[in-house]
């Protein structure tokens, strides 16, 4: 199903919807907003500059920093007054990044969220169970406001206590599943403890997963635990540029569909800033161009992807964003090589007889990088057999070396010994901080 004509518009109806709100969005923040007004100053940009959407590239780009740098409300575009609903990032140091949305914002947060969550196989006959943590998190409130535009019935039941959530998804009969990749596999896991099977004791046939990155091998682990033939699609959001909504899977799992008509996409060289071709892997940056309350131009997200125009057998025509492959600032160097979690996850998920939790700790002695990968074995009679952990931990060493290029410790340890999370998984531990002048 598609919810909204606007999904199957044709390219030239969706830039021409583009460039008429880009104009707007530009000229409101010139007016409106002097932090913006002062940007493109220093760039010789004037609103009437932007004729084209080729055009978009002469304007400077937004940064996280510059949200801080006008902390709470110095790139509002309209007065406090006018403001129905405040959220915060969850930023562990410094300010947070706050956002905010009029009347408008919010019903097109709604219509966006709407869109994406019926892609991905929700319907108005769902049971929708959304396992966000409540409160400053655009997360959960951003599913539960679209998910109930598309009729569902919502559970708002939270993180935490996951055994009362499978009491919840087995007495409420949930059918749609709102939850972060790993946690999504923690409740699983803990359903298996409790003797309850989810691909036959829960009705679950949907799980809509979003705020982590969800690498394939990932998503086949899921399979495994959940069934094959669940409906498994991600989303994309970020609370500066909406939240949920601005991308999502639809069934056929070729990308993820952008929201154009509220969401102008390019991909950069993150070292230059250029503007990539189609089809090229960068840094993705969004323009909003329909927000009233905080319009973002160009704002960098540090997320990595390519852009994809070609037709979607689902009859969708927007253009759709690739599967997130890391972030910029995500990535490790280690010994002068770029690391990302996510080819260490690809590893780890596809050797045999390990389970899907890990943890990536860095750390620095006699002035030189020391990678260590903490992972659990499946099995707890594994850790009594020196023999198979050995082969184990060479099999691993080996294959850290042909992805990533350099050698890796591994850590083996018991099944359910690492820690669990309930909300965005946390697994990289950077020790170097202020060592050796780093």
């Amino acid at each position: 199903m598609i919810w909204a004509k606007e999904e199957t518009m044709s390219r030239a109806e969706i830039e021409s919807v583009q460039l008429t709100r880009l104009k707007d969005t530009v000229k409101r923040a010139y007016e409106k907003v002097p932090a913006y007004r002062a940007k493109m100053e220093a760039a010789g940009i004037q609103p009437d500059d932007i004729q084209t959407l080729k055009d978009l590239q002469k304007l400077p780009f937004t940064i996280k920093q510059d949200m801080r740098d006008n902390y709470p409300y110095g790139l509002f575009a309209v007065p406090r007054k006018e403001l129905l609903r405040i959220h915060a990032s969850s930023g562990t140091t410094g300010k947070p990044t706050v956002v905010g949305y009029t009347q408008n914002d919010l019903d097109v947060w709604r219509e966006c969220v709407a869109r994406i969550a019926v892609a991905g196989g929700a319907t108005d006959e769902d049971v929708a169970q959304i396992c966000f943590g409540y409160g400053m998190f655009t997360g959960a409130l951003g599913l539960h406001n679209g998910l109930e535009k598309v009729g569902a019935a919502i559970v708002p039941s939270s993180t935490g206590n996951t055994q009362k959530q499978l009491m919840y998804m087995k007495d409420f009969e949930t059918t749609l599943l709102v939850a972060t990749p790993s946690y999504a596999m923690r409740i699983a896991e803990v359903a298996l403890e409790m003797g309850l099977d989810p691909k036959k004791d829960l009705k679950v046939k949907s799980l809509v997963l979003g705020s982590e990155l969800m690498t394939e091998a990932m998503r086949n682990e899921l399979y495994k635990v959940w069934g094959e033939d669940v409906n498994l699609t991600q989303n994309y959001g970020m609370s500066e540029l909406m939240g949920p909504g601005v991308s999502g899977e639809c069934l056929e799992l070729k990308g993820m569909h952008i929201n154009e008509d509220h969401f102008i996409a390019e991909v950069i060289d993150s070292a230059t800033g250029e503007v990539l071709p189609p089809g090229e892997k960068g840094e993705l940056v969004i323009t909003c161009i329909s927000k009233e309350a905080l319009p973002l131009i160009r704002y960098r997200t540090r997320d990595i992807t390519r852009l994809m125009y070609e037709p979607c057998p689902c009859g969708r025509t927007t253009a759709r964003m690739e599967n997130l492959s890391g972030r910029t600032d995500d990535m490790l160097k280690i010994r002068g090589v770029n690391v990302f979690p996510s080819q260490i996850e690809e590893v780890l998920i596809n050797t045999e007889g390990i389970g899907p939790n890990y943890e990536i700790v860095v750390d620095r002695k006699n002035h030189s990088d020391l990678l260590t990968i903490k992972v659990e074995v499946e099995a707890e009679s594994m850790m009594d057999s020196y023999a198979a952990l050995e082969k184990l931990d060479y099999s691993l060493r080996e294959k850290m070396r042909l992805m990533l290029g350099l050698d890796a410790k591994i850590q083996l340890v018991s099944p359910n010994t690492l820690q669990r999370f309930e909300g965005k998984a946390k697994r990289v531990t950077d020790l170097r901080a202020n060592k050796d002048g780093i």
